[in-house]
């Protein structure tokens, strides 16, 4: 992970990280001894969280839970970079955890839950080519949050309201209060790569189904196909190889165990034999 991220860290000064998880149905003989007591009513197996590194497309950091661990729980254990963005869903919506981003010196883009108590204290004016932009607006969350607890998140919060086709809008909570409306509509799109990555990662790296059937027999499948899949993103990275992942993954399969310059030398003989035997036996015509 570090070796894949080196050269995003020299290259350029904005990092941008998308976080969320992904179940693993895991039901039948030896899987239901270790995942039907912490199964929930949608899913039975185990979750693999990711925080992925949208320049790279690669992993930055992984977890492993069972499928009734909220996602929250994991998302403590993310390690947070200053000015560093980091994008995720609405199910990671905990004040808490924004104000330990806020403090880190990072910024967070997801959204807004529907019951969420805001106050706003500044319509910021709507440009005329931000197409799309309902809404930009300075916020700030109440003191209080149901049951009475205090609110840890006293900092002031932008939202911004998208509107979608055929969809409700989309409102957008972050605590970046520069970038544009459109740029932040545009960072919550992003976080689309991250199921793109766990939908490429189960198709062709084969983590459907398993080979063994105990716990330990998973997660090691599951880390060979994050390895595998880191190894063949430094290999396009270092041999610059155009074309997309996809096509640097068959070509490596098809190449593993090819040795160019064996082929070369054994191709080079087996024309020297044919030349020399076409001198020995002279031409009939």
């Amino acid at each position: 992970m570090k070796l894949v991220s080196r050269k995003l860290r020299s290259d350029s000064s904005e990092l941008m990280y998308l976080l969320d998880s992904t179940s693993l149905t895991l039901k039948g003989r030896e899987f239901d001894r270790w995942t039907l007591d912490n199964s929930t009513r949608n899913t039975q197996g185990m979750k693999v969280h990711v925080l992925l590194d949208a320049t790279t497309q690669s992993p930055d950091w992984y977890s492993f839970s069972a499928a009734n661990v909220n996602d929250i729980e994991k998302a403590w254990e993310v390690p947070l970079r200053q000015g560093a963005l980091y994008v995720f869903d609405k199910g990671y919506c905990d004040y808490s955890w924004w104000h330990a981003i806020d403090n880190a010196g990072a910024l967070f883009v997801t959204r807004f839950k529907k019951n969420a108590g805001l106050t706003v204290i500044e319509q910021r004016e709507v440009p005329t080519d931000a197409l799309g932009v309902i809404d930009d607006e300075i916020v700030q969350l109440k003191h209080r949050r149901p049951g009475g607890r205090a609110n840890p998140y006293v900092a002031t919060l932008r939202r911004v309201t998208i509107a979608r086709p055929d969809k409700t809008a989309l409102v957008l909570a972050t605590n970046d209060l520069e970038s544009s409306a459109l740029e932040i509509a545009q960072s919550y799109k992003e976080r689309w790569d991250i199921e793109l990555f766990f939908k490429w990662i189960k198709q062709h790296l084969k983590i459907k189904s398993f080979l063994g059937r105990s716990e330990n027999a998973v997660r090691i499948q599951v880390l060979t196909a994050l390895i595998s899949y880191l190894l063949v993103a430094l290999y396009k990275q270092r041999n610059a190889v155009k074309g997309t992942l996809w096509e640097c993954l068959v070509q490596v399969r098809e190449t593993l165990f090819q040795r160019g310059a064996t082929e070369l030398s054994r191709y080079r003989r087996q024309r020297r034999y044919r030349e020399d035997l076409a001198l020995k036996q002279g031409r009939l015509f």
